[in-house]
C-alpha cells in the first residue's frame, strides 16, 4: 500500500503524522519505507535519524547549442512553451531555469544542432533509521522546478508492505507528482479560518486526480469548528482527531516522534492505518464515494 500525507499549506503536522504512522506500522512488524517528497525543505530525518548509506544525483537534459551548425531559424524558441530558449541577435540563448526537459527543440532543430546534456537538479538519500528504510530528495538551492526531484524519489517505492510519501505542503504541481498514483491521501489540517481555507483547495486537488483521501485534525480541541462541519457537509471522512498537547510540541522541538510521547498516540496511529485500510478496500469495490 502506498500512503501519502499532505496538506493545504505547511505547518499543520503533516511530517508529525507521516513519520510517527511509519513507527507505529514498524513496531507492528510492517516493512515500511518512507519517502520525503519535500523536497525543498525535508525534514523528516530530523525525526527519523537515519543512518545514510547511498547518495546520488538527480538530472535533467537541458538542450545544448551547436553555433556552428545553428542556422538562427527560431524553430526551437517557437515551440517551447516556457522561454527556455530564445534566438537574440546572432545567438541562441538557453535558461536551464525555465526548461522542463520535454526535449521539443531538440526534436524541432533542422540543422541537428541541438543535444541535450545532463543537469544535475538534486539528490536522492537513502538508508535507515527507526527500522524505517528512508529516502528523501533535495533541491538543489536554486533550482525552480522541483517536480524532477519527486518523480526520482518515487521511483524508490518498492515491494515493502507499506510506503509512506510526506508530500511537500499546498496544491502545486509538486503535491500533484508526490501524490498521484497513490492509494490513499492523508490531508492534516488544523481548526482555523487557515486551515480549512487550505482544506478545501487540497481536497479539490485530490478529487480532480481521484485518489482516496481523508482528514486529519491536528490540534483538533483548539479553534472552531468549521473544519468538521465541513468534513461533514462534503461527507469527508474524520479518520483522526490529534489534541492539542503541549508534550507534542515539546518532542517536536527536540527532534522526537509522536509516538514517543506516550501510547495514546501509538495506538493512534494504528487506529488511522486501520480506517486507512478499511477504505482503500472498500474503495476497491466499486464502492467509493469519491
Amino acid at each position: 500500500m502506498i500512503i501519502s500525507v499532505a496538506s493545504g499549506k505547511g505547518g499543520t503536522g503533516k511530517t508529525t503524522v507521516a513519520t510517527g504512522l511509519a513507527v507505529a506500522l514498524v513496531q507492528k512488524g510492517q516493512r515500511v519505507t518512507y519517502l520525503d517528497a519535500d523536497v525543498e525543505e525535508p525534514n523528516g530525518h530530523i525525526f527519523l535519524k537515519p543512518e545514510i548509506e547511498h547518495t546520488a544525483d538527480v538530472t535533467v537534459l537541458i538542450p545544448e547549442v551547436d553555433h556552428n551548425k545553428c542556422n538562427l531559424c527560431g524553430a526551437c524558441a517557437e515551440i517551447c512553451q516556457f522561454n527556455a530558449i530564445a534566438v537574440i541577435g546572432n545567438k541562441v540563448m538557453v535558461f536551464p531555469s525555465l526548461c522542463i526537459s520535454c526535449g521539443g527543440c531538440y526534436e524541432v532543430c533542422p540543422e541537428h544542432a541541438i543535444t541535450e546534456v545532463p543537469q544535475p537538479v538534486g539528490q536522492i538519500r537513502n538508508g535507515v533509521g527507526r527500522g524505517v528504510r528512508f529516502y528523501e530528495g533535495r533541491l538543489t538551492v536554486g533550482e525552480a522546478i522541483s517536480p524532477p526531484v519527486i518523480k526520482a524519489l518515487r521511483k524508490a517505492e518498492s515491494d515493502m508492505d507499506v510506503t509512506i510519501i510526506d508530500a511537500p505542503p499546498g496544491t502545486s504541481c509538486p503535491v500533484i507528482e508526490a501524490i498521484n498514483n497513490t492509494d490513499f491521501v492523508i490531508l492534516v489540517t488544523e481548526p482555523t479560518p487557515f486551515g480549512l481555507n487550505d482544506l478545501k483547495l487540497a481536497v479539490e486537488m485530490v478529487r480532480e486526480i481521484g485518489v482516496p483521501h481523508g482528514v486529519v485534525i491536528n490540534r483538533a480541541d483548539i479553534g472552531n469548528a468549521e473544519v468538521e462541519d465541513y468534513c461533514h457537509l462534503e461527507g469527508l471522512g474524520i479518520l483522526l482527531r490529534i489534541p492539542f498537547d503541549r508534550n507534542i510540541a515539546t518532542a517536536y522541538s527536540r527532534g522526537e516522534l509522536i509516538t514517543t510521547v506516550g501510547n495514546r498516540y501509538l495506538t493512534m496511529m494504528d487506529e488511522l492505518y486501520q480506517h486507512i485500510t478499511q477504505q482503500v478496500n472498500y474503495a476497491g469495490t466499486g464502492n467509493s464515494q469519491r
